[in-house]
């Protein structure tokens, strides 16, 4: 099987991927957001012949690439459908209980942005779909049709940190009254109308993140798999996280933080009395980010970021 670039999605960062999650020295590794297979194809091809890679991915048109693509691996793979958030009971269906290593890629592929019909980029029309795992109850076109005004303003607000969240949310109910928005035209067409000049492609992207994010809650999906990370790693184990932009990278900081510093009592504490141990250490002081090189040969890669840490513990 031809495995270029136009066939697959481009995995970002691949070579610090490498020496944090093949360090360990482990046996098992997950690769958490599976996609098209690249990180986990690469950690095959350098780790040894004992290595075994479990991926997991809501996409079931994902998985089943992946698959394709991972067959020769034999049982050195194994693929699972689900959320990483439930990442604890995934790796349970398949009797595993610790692992050496975790990787998470977050955000959308470069697959799911070109394919009109998923509805992720304003670049195309198609249905105001977004949602990564089609099993999903709601739609973007859903949230459209049915969140107050304030609501929609807030997601645009949090997630997308557009400065025009407020009169974007009001066009769009205003909108509504008489038409509902069923295309990523529609929603262009009404972000267009509002937001002037050279910014229109910035809030174009801000309030298609936002709508994403909200439409398979990506942070509350984050926020579950890292704590589900951290007690699925054995001491030593690596956890990787890639994010692409600051709400994922701030969540990402702020957990490794948590985790390293262990103590939960008051600064104004003379001695820690909570006992909480420190479970992580943070092994990148700073994210590390793709070279010009990297962003050269593929533009996406230009807002990720890595993020290490590595379990505590005997």
């Amino acid at each position: 099987m031809n495995e270029s670039s136009e066939r697959f999605h481009t995995p970002v960062l691949v070579e610090p991927v490498l020496q944090f999650l093949l360090a360990a020295k482990g046996q098992i590794l997950v690769d958490a957001t599976l996609g098209d297979g690249g990180h986990t194809a690469a950690l095959l091809t350098k780790g040894g012949a004992e290595l075994r890679v479990i991926g997991i991915d809501a996409d079931g048109e994902a998985l089943a690439r992946a698959q394709a693509r991972l067959r020769k691996e034999g049982e050195r793979f194994q693929a699972v459908q689900g959320n990483f958030r439930a990442l604890l009971s995934l790796l349970g269906s398949l009797g595993v209980t610790k692992v050496d290593g975790i990787l998470a890629d977050l955000g959308v592929s470069s697959r799911q942005i070109d394919r009109p019909e998923r509805g992720f980029s304003y670049l195309a029309d198609g249905p105001l779909d977004m949602r990564m795992n089609p099993n999903l109850p709601h739609t973007a076109a859903g949230l459209l049709a049915t969140l107050e005004q304030e609501e929609l303003k807030k997601i645009f607000r949090e997630y997308g940190e557009e400065k025009l969240a407020g009169r974007i949310a009001r066009a769009i109910v205003q909108h509504r009254t008489q038409r509902a928005l069923l295309s990523t035209n529609d929603l262009r067409q009404i972000v267009q109308s509002v937001v002037k000049g050279p910014h229109q492609i910035k809030s174009l992207a801000r309030i298609f993140q936002a709508l994403r994010i909200a439409v398979n809650d990506e942070l509350g999906a984050l926020s579950e798999f890292l704590q589900s990370a951290l007690a699925a790693l054995r001491p030593g184990g690596r956890l990787v996280v890639i994010s692409y932009h600051s709400l994922e990278d701030r969540l990402v900081k702020q957990f490794f933080k948590k985790e390293e510093k262990g103590c939960t009592c008051p600064p104004e504490f003379p001695a820690c009395v909570c006992g909480k141990p420190s479970q992580l250490t943070i092994l990148t002081k700073k994210p590390l980010v793709p070279g010009p090189e990297e962003i050269a040969a593929n533009s996406r890669a230009r807002s990720a970021r890595l993020r290490a840490a590595k379990k505590l513990g005997a």
